[in-house]
């Protein structure tokens, strides 16, 4: 984890804790293998160097989707599965996750991913505006302390943010399973110009939407509740 006094990679909203590059066990040697041979074919060009077109990334693609903070990969691989027309852009600042993912995209054969290995804001900083189809936030750091919220993956101007970067009808998915940041997000994403919550009743983030993939995070049930599943549409 990075200290208090090193610098975000991109400090124009939120001061997140979890920048940077970041491992918190030794990588298996197959996974740190995939480090030096599949990601270098797959990896996001730098954000920082200039603006990055998922157009330029895949081409072909249909739709593009990012997924922010993909954990160990499971759902961005899956969905990319399902997808296979579709640019799916993942970005995980955690050196095992990415390992994680690496593993799936090579045993599925996965043509259409992109990761960055690193922290999302670059990316989303360097993306254009409505070039997004969809945005996938599952079960993020929730910072339970109150001094913490700040570092909250949604706050307003990451929330405007996403706003900026879906295209019209595109949609975002927040998936917790804390209450408190349930409450705390939908009231950010609410007030936020641009994007409509989508629910029309209780069963609408209650139950987990048809395309959801079940990952081994969700398993634990490490939360205070249930997962709650609050769409929204770029409106």
């Amino acid at each position: 984890m990075s200290s208090d006094n090193d610098t975000p990679l991109t400090p124009t909203w939120g001061p997140l804790r979890s920048f940077g590059r970041i491992k918190s066990r030794t990588l298996k040697p197959r996974q740190a293998a995939l480090f030096d041979t599949l990601l270098p074919t797959i990896a996001v060009p730098d954000p920082k160097a200039g603006p990055v077109d998922p157009k330029v990334l895949m081409p072909e693609a249909t739709e593009a989707w990012l997924e922010i903070g993909f954990g160990g990969g499971e759902h961005l691989a899956e969905q990319a599965s399902r997808h296979p027309t579709a640019l799916m852009i993942g970005c995980e600042p955690f050196l095992n996750g990415v390992g994680s993912a690496l593993r799936h995209i090579e045993e599925r054969g996965l043509n259409n991913v992109r990761l960055h290995a690193d922290d999302a804001r670059d990316v989303m900083a360097a993306l254009p505006d409505a070039s997004l189809d969809r945005v996938m936030i599952l079960f993020p750091d929730p910072w339970h302390k109150a001094r913490h919220n700040k570092r909250r993956l949604i706050q307003d101007e990451s929330a405007a943010e996403i706003a900026r970067l879906l295209k019209p009808g595109g949609r975002l998915r927040f998936v917790t399973d804390w209450k408190d940041y349930a409450e705390w997000a939908l009231e950010r994403l609410e007030r936020t110009p641009g994007l409509e919550w989508t629910a029309d009743r209780a069963d609408d983030w209650k139950v987990a939407p048809e395309d959801h993939v079940v990952t081994r995070y969700e398993e634990k049930k490490l939360g205070d509740t249930d997962p709650i599943f609050l769409e929204f549409v770029r409106t």
